[in-house]
């Protein structure tokens, strides 16, 4: 699995979401911010919304769930049709349990970690999700400052996926930009979530590209060309 990027429609357009998603042909997924203004100050969008983005949409959906009982609420964004579902860890009850329900459903189980949560705790976890995402900013807002800090954070991640040998995606959230991204993908995440870069450039699907090569190149995985 090589580099994906992932466009948050937090930064699009609300009023047209469909049109929104058709600007980003080249991109891998679209990231969708779920928030309850429980577990996050910030209030979004529910699965009836999600359900009808999934249906016009070029592009798979993944959920990222800022929500306060995601035990109960996460499987309904698999039945409304995203491929990949996140919830965070310090909201859910039964995190494994979790995870098995999304995955028997369909999706990708994903669990999400904030700034400063360490991920050391749930390394017996990696086996039972497909991608893990660390949070790189405070959940609830777009547009937010990269926070340097979490790199750390992302190597010690890498190496506990390469000790466990799990094929886990190592996504990254927040401030993800041109003069980011490189930083996230030596690090060794290879899944990046970006909302601003992406939806404030003229050309969104340019920016993909841009930002693509940007971590391919970082992460030593460009192909040659010819």
């Amino acid at each position: 699995m090589g580099i994906q990027i992932t466009p948050s429609i937090l930064n699009a357009d609300f009023a047209a979401l469909g049109a929104e998603v058709n600007r980003i042909p080249g991109a891998d997924w679209v990231h969708v911010d779920v928030m309850d203004n429980h577990f996050v100050p910030n209030l979004t969008f529910g699965p009836t919304m999600v359900e009808a983005l999934a249906r016009v949409s070029p592009v798979p959906l993944d959920a990222h769930l800022m929500i306060a009982d995601p035990d109960r609420h996460a499987p309904a964004y698999v039945e409304a049709g995203c491929g990949s579902v996140t919830f965070h860890v310090e909201a859910a009850a039964a995190p494994v349990r979790l995870a098995r329900e999304i995955r028997s459903a369909g999706g990708r189980a994903s669990m999400a970690l904030r700034p400063a949560t360490p991920v050391e705790p749930y390394e017996d976890l990696l086996p039972e999700l497909d991608m893990l995402l660390l949070m790189t900013v405070e959940p609830g807002f777009g547009g937010q400052s990269f926070l340097d800090l979490v790199l750390p954070k992302i190597r010690r991640a890498r190496a506990l996926m390469e000790r466990h040998g799990v094929e886990t995606w190592l996504q990254v959230d927040g401030g993800v930009s041109l003069e980011t991204i490189e930083r996230c993908a030596e690090a060794g995440a290879d899944v990046f979530v970006a909302g601003s870069a992406v939806f404030g450039a003229d050309d969104p699907d340019a920016m993909v590209a841009s930002l693509r090569t940007a971590a391919e190149t970082a992460a030593g995985t460009a192909t040659p060309h010819a």
